[in-house]
């Protein structure tokens, strides 16, 4: 797996492109993040993490990190799309001043969801309590920017 590349890297390619922030979108998105997050507590606080949930409980870790990213990205006046889209968003957390290490681990998480969704792949819940751990960490730190 390579590295994330600069964000604007990605606005020179035109995945990424300026734009007119979006107040009422981003809140929207936001919000649509955070009812998601609380179903999903509600969920492993009733079921709890197996293997039989790891690869849902991780695929909708990935649509909670990334609509907040995107909800940031849309009230600064940035929107990605396209192929490189999810890889631009993951480069913006650079922006966000998130660390490298924080970084690689979505890097490796959208890497790996793809895997799911595209290839099969399944994941235990050891790595599904991880990825759980990091989103908790992720919205603290983006509800604090």
């Amino acid at each position: 797996m390579k590295g994330v590349i600069d964000f604007n890297e990605f606005l020179k390619k035109g995945i990424v492109k300026k734009q007119s922030p979006d107040k009422s979108r981003s809140k929207f998105i936001k919000k649509e993040s955070e009812m998601s997050f609380e179903g999903l507590l509600e969920r492993i606080d009733k079921i709890g993490v197996n293997p039989r949930n790891s690869n849902s409980i991780i695929k909708d870790c990935y649509d909670i990190i990334f609509e907040l990213i995107r909800s940031k990205m849309i009230l600064k006046g940035y929107n990605s799309s396209g192929f490189g889209a999810h890889e631009a968003e993951v480069s913006y957390l650079r922006v966000l001043n998130f660390s490298e290490k924080e970084i690689q681990f979505l890097n490796q998480l959208r890497y790996f969801r793809n895997g799911m969704i595209y290839y099969g792949k399944v994941f235990d819940e050891d790595y599904a309590k991880d990825v759980f751990n990091f989103t908790k960490k992720v919205i603290r730190k983006i509800n604090n920017i």
